[in-house]
């Protein structure tokens, strides 16, 4: 018997999976995140490595996909770095024991997915990592989130790694002295690179993102 409902899909994958000089090493890794980020979001669809490098995951609202796939791969960063298919649609439960499910939800983010790794291949547009998809009625608009996408993962992109590091620890609210101390620079050295690496607008436009729905 098939259940339907409407909710957010994440498809994600690692970006240049093959070039890991200890792959046992990244997916280790990739579980430990995954794990961490479903016990502090609570998806409908746990993230879950599905095939190779790829992990799949559902959740009620897009807002909450959008926090899930930036705070993973912010996580992961700088060492390995991750790419994002969201979409919103109906998914279809073929098999509860085997987790298996299909429906536009999963089709659109698939199309999204896709869109990434072509599009990052063109040197303009090499920073991107984030795509959202849908053709639901009730679905966020696609060309304004897909907007703030690309110019989050354009600044995102063009950070050094204590800059992405500083980043992170914003965006788990840590405090200018903790991240000071962390890094061995004085509390203004990080406030200079919040204002000078456009941290500060990371962290506002990604907390706009999350209240998306």
């Amino acid at each position: 018997m098939k259940h339907s409902r409407r909710l957010a899909t994440v498809i994600g994958d690692v970006v240049g999976s093959r070039k890991a000089a200890d792959r046992r090493a990244v997916h280790r890794r990739i579980v430990s995140v995954l794990e961490a980020v479903n016990a502090e979001l609570l998806p409908v669809r746990p993230l879950t490595l599905a095939n190779g490098d790829e992990f799949q995951g559902s959740f009620e609202h897009v807002g909450q996909a959008l926090e899930a796939a930036f705070t993973v791969r912010l996580r992961l960063l700088p060492e390995v770095d991750t790419r994002y298919g969201l979409g919103w649609g109906d998914v279809e439960v073929l098999d509860h024991e085997r987790g298996i499910e299909d429906g536009p939800g999963w089709w659109v983010a698939r199309d999204a997915i896709e869109w990434v790794a072509a599009t990052e291949k063109q040197a303009a547009l090499r920073s991107v990592r984030t795509a959202f998809r849908s053709e639901a009625p009730d679905a966020p608009s696609p060309a304004a989130v897909g907007a703030a996408l690309l110019c989050r993962d354009q600044l995102v992109g063009s950070l050094d790694e204590r800059s992405t590091r500083i980043l992170r620890g914003l965006m788990q609210q840590q405090s200018q002295a903790e991240l000071a101390a962390a890094e061995g620079i004085s509390g203004s050295a990080v406030s200079q690179r919040a204002r000078s690496a456009g941290l500060a607008a990371v962290v506002a436009a990604q907390a706009e993102l999350a209240r998306v729905r």
